[in-house]
């Protein structure tokens, strides 16, 4: 009896509480655990709304930020857009209400996923000052804008209006919101400035003027007129589906046969397909959804994993693109001056738990940036940088297991985050990042995730590598060469005046001293045009005959400036010239232009060679197995011919060639980017 009474007692306590109210009590989980995480926190919310709405409307974005300091603690953070606007019905429920948006249930790429980032900020804000955050939205061919001073009811989890107003504003149209909020303002890696410079990186589409709380404004310019490409919404890809996920599909389906189910709800699904996926899980094609059973559900998702089907359609993610991210680092890193921007890596899209995702890197090394630190990893999802958890995320984990020694970094026991003066930027795009948690500051550990990212970072590593090699390779023969030519004429001249004989021509012996082929680039920058001329000097005791390949931006060639005529032009951008004999001591050259390109979009070609000794070149790097899309892995003498100055470890080799050999069988995009 005495049991049965506490059972009654605790039954009365229990009540439910609404979405608000648990995030209010538990606003570490959304990135407000900290006064300097809550203000970086609320303007990156704001901030993603703003780029979001922007580029959805074709607009290309023009953002203001300020924070203003109103006491020790407390500050106002303002934060201002040109896109669309708002309209008036909507504007309470966007920002004061969680859990409320357009996004959560689209299957495309976006930055604002679950619809808590805005309204969480105004949340909080509330919670630390009491005070209403002031929201103004003006929409395109309206005379006036719509002003509301606004609170959110946790309870009800529903916004709370103060006070609204239609107000004047000289905008064409645009939303403005101002939070008085407690935070604590600082400068350095985890900043709002370092937040914005990261955000100005992915996103060179964008104009963004930040003003600080001590009055200095800093000007992130636009470096791009292009906008990303927009992202229609799919449907999931049967890939990795969960076996709860299709049995909730199949019972809220409108389908009336399993077949049309398949093909209607899932993306890449054609009719053949949805046949074969039935038959061989022997599961019956009349069945209606509705009665599949769990045994059936499972046996579908077997024979989806051994079956192939496409994969998924690419227009529901929006890459930065190689091109991009190159003038992205370029605009903001610039002051840095590095001396090599490695030509960025962009993944071919894949799957996971039917999402789609896709992987971009690009390496940024020397200048001025530090030689004895460990490297900076610039973290990003969705264009979204992300300053915290470095250490639980999985672009960290893939940036660990490479072997960086390989590649030319320091890097103590062959794992761990290597040191040097370099930048990595890894960029995952997909239609549902994996986040840690609701903050949205680290990507979840995911084997095929860390996989992918992986294969790109070791697609850049190469690329570093050559480059490296390349620059010792050259400094030592342009020392050996300086070198002979100085100390040799004067040993001609003085051994010619004691024999009393007539000074020898030494060309031929330097070239037996050299014996190189050395080739240098030149590229100038006048009358909107990039003239790039390519020298080729035969330092060798015989004439040579040999084809000159390299990689440019196909759309930019001016075709009719190539001279001479290349053998071959591919729209992939890779060109090939057949060298005809340059003799001993000569000079050969290519010049071709570019044109419709910024300044310092381009500066330096990818080189190979072929019909040629590449041990004999310096400048350019051998091609790297067919020139078309099949390339061929190397072979262990190869690996050894290529870095004879290093002890070689089997093991290591060995494992190269499996990474080589595994990309190569795939759909041959690592060998078009590699060579």
């Amino acid at each position: 009896m005495a049991s049965t009474s506490i059972a009654q007692k605790l039954a009365k306590k229990q009540k439910e509480i609404s979405v608000s109210e648990f995030f209010e009590r538990n606003k570490h989980i959304l990135g407000f655990d900290s006064l300097t995480r809550a203000m970086i926190t609320s303007v990156k919310e704001a901030m993603d709304n703003s780029l979001d709405v922007c580029e959805e409307a074709e607009i290309l974005p023009e953002i203001f930020v300020q924070i203003k300091k109103i006491s020790t603690d407390e500050f106002r953070l303002t934060i201002e857009d040109n896109g669309p606007g708002i309209v008036k019905k909507q504007v309470p429920h966007i920002f004061g209400r969680l859990l409320y948006g357009s996004r959560f249930h689209s299957l495309r790429q976006t930055r604002g996923q679950q619809g808590l980032g805005i309204s969480a900020a105004v949340m909080y804000a509330q919670l630390t000052t009491g005070r209403p955050s002031i929201i103004r939205s003006k929409v395109k061919n309206k005379d006036v804008a719509y002003q509301v001073e606004l609170m959110l009811d946790t309870k009800r989890n529903r916004p709370k209006v103060v006070r609204d107003d239609f107000v004047v504003w000289e905008k064409e149209s645009g939303t403005r919101i101002e939070m008085q909020l407690r935070g604590r303002y600082v400068m350095g890696k985890q900043s709002v400035l370092e937040y914005l410079k990261g955000t100005a990186i992915v996103n060179p589409h964008a104009r963004i003027v930040y003003k600080d709380p001590f009055g200095t404004q800093y000007l992130f310019e636009r470096a791009s007129e292009i906008l990303p490409p927009k992202t229609e919404e799919i449907k999931p890809h049967p890939q990795g589906i969960e076996l709860g996920t299709l049995l909730k599909m199949a019972k809220a389906t409108g389908s009336y046969k399993m077949t049309a189910f398949l093909q209607k709800e899932f993306s890449r699904i054609s009719s053949r397909v949805a046949i074969e996926i039935l038959t061989k899980a022997d599961v019956p094609l009349e069945r209606h959804p509705k009665r599949l059973t769990l045994d059936e559900a499972k046996r579908i998702l077997e024979v989806v994993k051994k079956i192939k089907i496409m994969a998924p359609p690419t227009d529901c993610l929006s890459p930065i693109g190689e091109r991009l991210i190159k003038k992205g680092l370029k605009n903001v890193l610039g002051g840095l001056k590095p001396e090599f921007y490695c030509p960025p890596v962009t993944r071919e899209p894949n799957v996971y738990t039917g999402n789609p995702f896709q992987v971009e890197v690009g390496i940024v090394y020397g200048g001025q940036l530090p030689q004895d630190k460990p490297i900076e990893i610039l973290r990003y999802a969705n264009r979204i940088p992300l300053l915290y958890q470095q250490g639980a995320c999985a672009m960290t984990a893939a940036v660990e297991k490479v072997d960086w020694r390989r590649y030319g970094l320091e890097q103590r026991g062959g794992h761990g985050i290597p040191f040097g003066p370099a930048i990595i930027l890894i960029h995952f795009a997909s239609s549902k990042v994996p986040y840690t948690s609701e903050s949205k500051e680290a990507v979840a550990k995911i084997p095929k995730i860390e996989i992918e990212i992986e294969k790109a970072l070791r697609v850049c590593g190469r690329k570093l590598g050559s480059h490296m090699k390349r620059k010792v390779k050259k400094a030592k023969t342009r020392e050996k060469f300086d070198i002979v030519q100085k100390i040799l004429p004067e040993i001609a001249q003085k051994s010619s005046k004691i024999v009393d004989r007539k000074v020898p021509d030494l060309r031929k012996t330097i070239t037996k001293i050299m014996n190189v082929v050395w080739i240098d680039e030149e590229v100038v920058f006048e009358k909107r045009r990039h003239k790039v001329t390519l020298k080729v000097y035969n330092y060798t005791p015989k004439g040579q005959k040999f084809n000159l390949h390299g990689i440019v931006p196909y759309e930019n060639l001016d075709l009719d400036s190539c001279d001479p005529k290349p053998k071959e032009i591919k729209e992939d951008g890779k060109i090939t010239w057949e060298l005809k004999r340059i003799p001993t001591t000569e000079i050969g050259t290519a010049t071709f232009e570019l044109f419709g390109m910024d300044e310092d979009e381009y500066d330096e070609t990818e080189l190979y060679v072929s019909g040629i000794n590449p041990t004999s070149v310096v400048g350019a790097e051998p091609l790297p197995g067919d020139w078309d899309l099949k390339m061929r892995p190397p072979t262990i003498e190869e690996i050894i011919e290529e870095e004879p100055e290093e002890e070689l470890d089997y093991d290591e080799v060995e494992e190269e060639l499996d990474d080589e050999s595994h990309e190569a069988d795939g759909t041959g995009r690592e060998a078009s980017e590699a060579g």
